[in-house]
């Protein structure tokens, strides 16, 4: 019966014109036959346009009937896909979806699933009509209305068909259980917390007699694998199971696809398998033997075979590593890499760069193919083989990599290819330059032949590197020097075209380090830039730099007739921008002394203390409210809103191969962002991230170089010489035998001069291969990187100079009696978000659990002053006092010796409550003698306020014994940290008064709370919070989605998220007591741009801090 239903479904189409009535289906073939005669865009679309409107009018005339509106609707959807809007006609699609017979309905549900988008506003027009068609008893009205859910359904309302759609589970047709898990598919992707209830369900999907349902449910359950592995380790031997079935042929015939059984059930089944098994020995042992099955089992010389072999590749160097299936994967990597078959070489180096880092040897034993393939007409082998020699990159082979990419980039004129390409020249240059003036002509060249096409960050982070310099200062004096001599040279060249971007960093780098050229007068430097700011060629923007330079040089040499010429040649230029820098130019111009306090030498790195929030406008903007203006919304807001009111054709490009992941902070940000680097991004065949990132081929940008009588083939055909083949195409995928592929004895054949260089070009590139000094795809690097970065960062630090008199066994470095520094509780599950998992916790043993939210804060940072070395046995763990049970229950950190002395030794713990942060210090009496007048008094602290009930005092604590005292700590002042100073006062029964001094750090994240709020909450919190922080962070720690990024950013800060579209996510959260703040999230290649808004106008710099902090330390 199923195929009955599922054959008459798969025919709607074709019957919607033959039941149209007369005329119909000629008015449609008459469009399309008058647009094929058309001869210009014009033509097309005036005859669009004069459609539309006829088609208007029909659809508005109350004498239209059904009918012939589904006759309208099909040529509404023709219009449609030619790109011509037609938005008058989305209310008649949702009016024929819910009046219409069935093929009235089958039209309007096409139509609206074409029309509108999830966000559009009409869409909950069409709600009540899918939730009845979702109980009707008519099976084709139930698929129907499942497939619209699956497409296209309103986020907020989930609610209303979610039980609706479970109860389709238990359905006793196949094909409706089978959309209906695809429907809860789509409502787990975008919003993953209101499926998370019917995980059960999804088990009997997984257990479905159905073979389709089946299928479909692994969809669901790669997407919560990939997001949480460790919460469905027990599935592992379901999904072996069902892998052996289907290796095994046990599915139905009709799965099979060129007699291989179901081989895209096998690749997605290979794929949950790598998530479960990657770290994990004991799933990995349960995966080998259907692995080895898999991969015996693909002999079939077809493309779906290769395609499930390169998965088999991806995981088993992706799980627990095994000997023998590692001897295997290479055999395969081997013949992919050899084949005469394009397709089939340019798998094998991706799957050789994909497991480079586990291997790095492998790339030896095909170096002389990779050399070839240098040189392969094929522009994508060439490419991904510049790929794999970008992984295998050290400090000795650089220059020689890095002149074949130069040489690559100057042939290319594809623009996505110059993008990538040129972020990873200048990622080998700042990570292996063998020298400075190497570095400066690498960047040279990069920056000429990238031109304006080449990513901002690129030329702003080379300019960060050269302010932030070394720890070497004599080398920072010489990279700027060269940096200068090399530009003035550029400049002096007559006739000579640079790209703007290239002018930038010139004029820039002059201006700042001029002054270090001192055969070259800096007048003579100004007048060099003058002239590149007259020529005809040079952008407004580019201007504006230019300006920018002479203003600081001007202020090295007051008395320069030039500046005085600039200013009065330009104070009434057309461009805003320009003749703003020219007036303050003119008005420095005016006070020598304030200009040269302005623009210091050498001050590019200078910290300066600026009001991102603009704080003293705020009472000029609450007059303006007051007296009725409109709130400012910013830029991103009023972008989002135009989009959602326009239907556009998406425009963007595709994931480039060769994407990338660059920091984009600019030089002229208001805040000192974290320590970035220039980094290029891998694509998703590398072994750092290609095991999390889709594994799908990416051929954005290529050529259309296939003829009709197949150009490449041809080519290839004939310059492949016989001896290149080791091995024939039929054991191709043949992995059973032991026959090693037949070769020439090259040994017994003469070296053409050819093959010499070819073999002096393999020493050249692979030297140092498998070697320490080789950098494998982000593995850990043993070879110090070339320009390293100083730290900006020291004014954050949170220990000062005493810390270095810290004794032994409270020093990180101490080997004996050093206490756990992560063993903290877990926070109640009050203050987590639904998202969180319990499992994903792991015990840590009667010392409480490791808490994801404070793991990486590092908030638990003890600093002594005057403390003596306890004995050794009072060092153990075992002595180590326990909260009182009353605060046991709550949250806390591990309990921590501060200070301690022969008589005394005090200990302290932080308890986390919703409401609240308290402070537990326990006293212990180390004597055998009792303790009298014990006082605990604390220090005013300038950002903390510290309760009374800690200021407490005792009589007495007996021989060994021990008291507890605990109160609230506040943070009245946002920072980032805050050391809180007090002092013990006490007599024994045989000494005169003592004291014992302590501190505590408390850090923002102790006072900072998830805010629980709706996603119209934060809507309407929004523009009334006027403290706003904008900045972008790139995330270097392999995070490929919003959802990744924004649960570290939960980890290390306690946000709430509350709702994540896309690439943009809303977080909330507050610092205790009732300071809320509110984070607006936006996530694209790599590059986490921030929006923090707060009543606090300091509490944003400081939840930014945090936030770099979280994702550096993840």
């Amino acid at each position: 019966m199923s195929e009955i239903v599922e054959r008459t479904l798969s025919a709607l189409p074709g019957l919607i014109l033959q039941d149209s009535p007369s005329g119909a289906s000629s008015k449609l073939g008459s469009l399309i036959r008058s647009i094929t005669a058309l001869t210009s865009r014009q033509e097309e679309e005036k005859l669009i346009q004069q459609e539309l409107a006829n088609l208007k009018i029909t659809v508005s005339s109350p004498n239209t009937t059904l009918r012939q509106m589904k006759e309208c609707m099909v040529r509404f959807i023709y219009c449609e896909m030619l790109g011509y809007e037609s938005g008058f006609g989305y209310i008649h699609a949702i009016k024929l979806a819910q009046q219409g017979n069935l093929l009235e309905k089958r039209v309007g549900y096409l139509a609206v699933s074409l029309f509108l988008h999830e966000n559009h506003e009409l869409l909950l027009l069409l709600v009540n009509t899918v939730l009845k068609d979702l109980q009707s008893t008519n099976l084709v009205e139930v698929c129907m209305a499942l497939t619209v859910v699956s497409q296209i359904f309103p986020k907020e309302m989930i609610p209303a068909a979610l039980p609706l759609i479970e109860d389709k589970l238990q359905h006793s047709k196949e094909i409706v259980r089978r959309k209906a898990v695809l429907a809860l598919y789509k409502f787990y992707l975008i919003a993953p917390t209101q499926v998370q209830h019917i995980h059960e369900k999804f088990k009997k999907a997984l257990c479905d007699r159905d073979v389709g349902v089946m299928a479909a449910s692994l969809h669901i359950y790669y997407q919560v694998i990939k997001d949480n592995p460790s919460g469905y380790k027990d599935l592992t031997g379901s999904f072996i199971t069902i892998l052996k079935q289907v290796v095994g042929g046990k599915l139905p015939a009709d799965f099979n696809y060129h007699s291989v059984p179901a081989p895209w059930l096998q690749i997605q089944l290979l794929r949950i398998l790598r998530l479960l098994g990657k770290d994990d020995p004991r799933t990995s042992e349960l995966i080998y033997d259907v692995l080895d099955e898999s991969l015996r089992r693909a002999e079939i010389n077809h493309n779906i075979t290769y395609a499930i072999l390169f998965e088999c590749v991806q995981t088993i160097y992706t799980i627990y590593p095994k000997a023998d299936l590692f001897e295997k994967a290479a055999k395969c990597i081997g013949k992919f890499v050899l084949s005469p078959k394009i397709n089939l070489k340019y798998l094998g180096l991706k799957a050789l760069t994909y497991v480079i880092q586990q291997d790095p040897n492998l790339a030896l034993q095909h170096q002389m193919t990779i050399i070839e393939c240098l040189e392969h007409p094929d522009p994508i082998i060439k490419r991904e083989t510049l790929e794999l020699l970008y992984r295998i990159t050290n400090g000795q082979n650089v220059i020689v990599i890095v002149q074949k990419m130069l040489e690559y980039l100057k042939q290319s004129k594809d623009e996505c290819t110059i993008i990538a390409l040129v972020g990873k020249i200048a990622d080998l240059a700042e990570k292996y330059a063998p020298n400075n003036q190497w570095f400066i002509q690498t960047m040279n060249v990069v920056f000429s032949i990238g031109g304006d096409v080449i990513h901002p960050n690129i030329p702003n982070n080379f300019l960060r590197l050269l302010a932030e310099g070394f720890d070497d200062e004599k080398e920072d004096r010489q990279l700027r020097l060269y940096a200068v001599q090399s530009y003035l040279a550029l400049l002096e060249t007559k006739n000579a075209h640079y790209p703007q971007r290239f002018l930038q960093v010139i004029s820039w780098v002059l201006g700042e380090y001029a002054y270090l050229a001192k055969p070259k007068s800096v007048e003579s430097v100004m007048t060099k830039l003058y002239d590149v700011l007259k020529r005809t060629s040079v952008t407004s923007e580019t201007k504006v730099w230019i300006v920018a330079a002479i203003t600081k040089l001007a202020a090295l040499s007051p008395h320069c007739s030039l500046v005085d010429r600039l200013i009065q040649e330009f104070s009434t230029c057309l461009d805003t921008l320009m003749r703003q820098h020219v007036s303050e130019l003119k008005l420095l111009r005016a006070d020598g002394p304030l200009m040269q306090k302005l623009f210091p030498v050498d001050s590019s790195c200078e910290d300066l203390m600026v009001d991102a929030s603009l704080s003293f406008l705020d009472g000029f903007v609450a007059d303006a409210l007051g007296s009725g203006a409109a709130p400012y919304i910013p830029r991103h807001q009023r972008q989002e809103e135009k989009m959602s009111r326009e239907k556009a054709l998406n425009l963007q490009p595709y994931g480039l191969c060769f994407s990338p992941s660059l920091p984009s902070v600019s030089l002229t940000d208001g805040h000192s962002p974290s320590a970035v680097s220039v980094l290029s991004g891998i694509s998703g065949n590398s072994g750092e991230t290609g095991q999390k990132e889709d594994t799908r081929l990416k051929l954005d940008g290529v050529k259309k170089l296939w003829g009709k009588e197949g150009y490449l083939f041809k080519k290839e055909g004939t310059s492949v010489e016989p001896e290149s083949i080791s091995a024939p195409l039929d054991s191709v995928v043949s992995l059973s035998g032991n026959k090693k592929p037949q070769r020439t004895d090259e040994s017994l054949a003469p070296i053409t001069e050819e093959e010499k260089e070819k073999r002096q070009l393999a020493s050249t590139l692979f030297v140092g291969l498998g070697s320490n000094a080789v950098s494998l795809m982000g593995k850990t690097e043993h070879t110090p990187k070339k320009f390293k970065r100083k730290s900006k960062m020291g004014r954050n630090k949170v220990m000062n100079e005493e810390s270095s008199s810290l004794p032994s066994h409270l020093s990180s470095d101490g080997d004996s009696c050093t206490p756990p520094t992560s063993d903290m509780h877990l926070m109640n599950s009050r203050l987590l978000d639904s998202n969180a998992s319990r499992e994903q916790l792991d015990t840590l043993g009667e010392g409480g659990v490791s808490s994801s939210l404070f793991a990486n804060t590092n908030m638990d940072i003890i600093k002594t002053l005057q403390t003596t070395l306890p004995n050794e046995e009072t060092c153990s763990v075992s002595h180590v006092p326990s909260l009182m049970p009353d605060l046991a229950q709550y949250p806390h950190s591990s309990v921590r010796e501060t200070a301690s002395n022969d008589a005394l030794s005090l200990y302290f713990s932080k308890v986390w409550k919703e409401e609240s942060l308290l402070l537990a210090i326990i006293i212990v009496n180390r004597t055998s003698s009792g303790i009298q007048n014990i006082s605990v008094n604390f220090e005013d602290s300038q950002n903390c306020a510290i309760s009374s009930s800690l200021r407490c005092q005792f009589s007495q604590v007996d021989a060994l014994g021990r008291q507890q005292c605990w109160g609230s700590v506040q943070m009245l002042s946002p920072c980032s940290t805050e050391a809180v100073y007090g002092c013990i006062s006490y007599q024994s029964q045989l000494e005169e008064p003592s004291q014992l001094t302590f501190s505590v750090d408390f850090q923002l994240v102790d006072f900072i709370r998830p805010l629980s709020i709706s996603t119209e909450e934060f809507g309407k919190m929004w523009p009334s919070y006027t403290s706003e922080l904008k900045h972008k962070i790139t995330v270097v720690s392999g995070q490929k989605s919003l959802t990744g990024v924004l649960r570290t950013l939960q980890q290390g800060i306690n946000l709430y998220i509350v709702e994540i579209i896309g690439d943009e996510g809303l977080a909330a959260c507050q610092m205790l007591p009732t300071v809320p703040s509110l984070l607006h999230c936006h996530f694209s290649s790599g590059l986490l741009t921030l929006w923090i808004r707060s009543l606090s106008s300091t509490l944003p710099d400081c939840l930014l801090h945090q936030c770099q902090k979280a994702l550096e330390e993840q």
